[in-house]
């Protein structure tokens, strides 16, 4: 064991070493490695939140359970409907029922289970994931993993001291052709960046409509638990189900989309936290009780000199794309969150010159070796779950890559792929991204007191 260090994990999750910097130390505490599990020991799992979202974490587990050796031994959610729902799936997958808690404190304290599952609603990620790292148990948590900035900044100091194994639910970081991009960016074929375009739309009521609104009843949850430390309102079954729609548990389009998108820059950039941010939006479309945007735009400039600029619309389906652009060529993604059609477009001369001006392209493929671990996807979904478009394939939100990776790094005790100070850098761009919107001025970061301020540090 003395030759495991911290990195982060191989298989699917294997990136060269580049330029970037490991994130922790290059020894494991004796905790640490008291954690490591040989391949023949089961690792018992607990999952709390089992809504929509969570059933598809559950459905990925279990097609992983006998190559990575798991077992889902717990379920736990507040709404009973949900609870017992996700034991009875959990039974039918590995042969026996796993236990059922309303409350995350039961869970915690069950001695043999070894990491939990977060998928709630997004304000309770944060104080959950921290209620998980004080217990001494390892987490997979859901994006965002923060909305406010106390809570993220507590949770990620409580893994931090106890060296564990976190992965946050950014999950395209793990994708081979979002890796494949990264290590074209890395060979330092854009040249010098100056700006990146990330334009994500969807035409739609986003989060309204939820059938569960009509389906619970308050004595079948706990809404005081619900709420946590949010301020006390009589039960409502619209924010119990479509919380992203409201500000006081959700900022809706940056907690939800923008942070896939600034985890993408950050990954494929190298980037840390955006040094200011300026944003606009309003409800313009959807006018049916929503608190937080339909329509939002972000400017976020980051270090050493670069604007990435993010606008979504909820009220037009017009194309989505992503342009990470350099003096000596162009990253163009074709799609919004998740697209695999990634294709580089050289630098040469410019239009106002040459009307006619054409510019080599070509399409961003797998190496041989990864193209082969390709089919294990379409055989893991039995092809329900993947789409093509085009001369790529989409994969979905429940591609197995990224859990493959965290039960990894359970074993390993290596660093996954979406850590928890990545959690932090997303939740902290996310964070003054709806701040700035909300209270309508330019908001500054500054990293040497870890403070989202008015006016630019020193």
């Amino acid at each position: 064991m003395s030759g495991i260090s911290h990195g982060t994990c191989g298989g699917e999750g294997s990136r060269p070493v580049s330029r970037r910097t490991l994130l922790t130390a290059a020894s494991l505490s004796a905790l640490s490695y008291a954690r490591v599990r040989g391949a023949n020991e089961r690792i018992s799992l607990a999952q709390i939140g089992v809504g929509s979202r969570g059933r598809e974490l559950a459905s990925v587990v279990g097609g992983l359970k006998d190559a990575q050796n798991v077992e889902m031994t717990a379920v736990c959610d507040l709404w009973k409907v949900h609870r017992e729902r996700a034991a009875h799936a959990a039974a039918s997958a590995y042969g026996r029922a796993p236990r059922s808690f309303q409350h995350l404190e039961q869970v915690l304290e069950a001695a043999d289970i070894d990491a939990v599952i977060i998928s709630t609603a997004d304000f309770q990620h944060a104080p959950m994931l921290r209620m998980v790292a004080e217990a001494g148990k390892d987490a997979y948590c859901e994006k965002p993993m923060a909305n406010q900035l106390e809570e993220a900044r507590a949770a990620r100091d409580s893994v931090r001291a106890r060296k564990l194994v976190v992965q946050i639910g950014t999950q395209h970081r793990s994708e081979p052709y979002q890796r494949a991009v990264q290590q074209e960016v890395d060979r330092g074929v854009l040249g010098q960046i100056s700006k990146v375009e990330i334009v994500w739309n969807y035409h739609g009521p986003r989060w309204r409509g939820r059938p569960e609104v009509k389906q619970i009843r308050e004595e079948d949850t706990d809404w005081r638990r619900w709420l946590m430390s949010k301020p006390f309102r009589p039960f409502d079954p619209r924010m119990y189900f479509e919380f992203r729609l409201y500000r006081d548990f959700s900022s809706g389009i940056p907690d939800q989309w923008m942070v896939h998108a600034m985890d993408m820059v950050r990954y494929l950039l190298d980037a840390g936290i955006p040094r200011s941010v300026v944003s606009h939006g309003g409800v313009y479309r959807w006018r049916d009780g929503r608190e937080n945007p339909d329509t939002f735009q972000a400017l976020l400039e980051y270090k050493p000199g670069y604007l990435v600029s993010y606008s979504t619309s909820f009220g037009n389906d017009s194309d989505s794309f992503t342009r990470i652009m350099g003096d000596r060529a162009t990253l163009i993604n074709s799609g919004g969150e998740g697209s695999q059609r990634w294709k580089l477009v050289e630098e040469s001369g410019n239009h106002e010159s040459n009307p006619f001006l054409k510019r080599s392209q070509r399409t961003i493929r797998l190496r041989d070796e990864e193209r082969r671990r390709m089919p294990a996807y379409g055989q893991f979904f039995h092809g329900a779950l993947e789409k093509t478009y085009g001369p790529l394939p989409f994969i979905s939100d429940s591609n197995p890559s990224h859990m493959r990776n965290w039960m990894e790094c359970l074993r390993s005790r290596k660093d996954p792929n979406a850590s928890v100070d990545d959690g932090f850098a997303h939740s902290v761009a996310a964070i003054m991204a709806a701040r700035a919107q909300r209270e309508g001025k330019k908001l500054y970061w500054d990293d040497a007191g870890e403070r989202i301020v008015d006016v630019a540090p020193v």
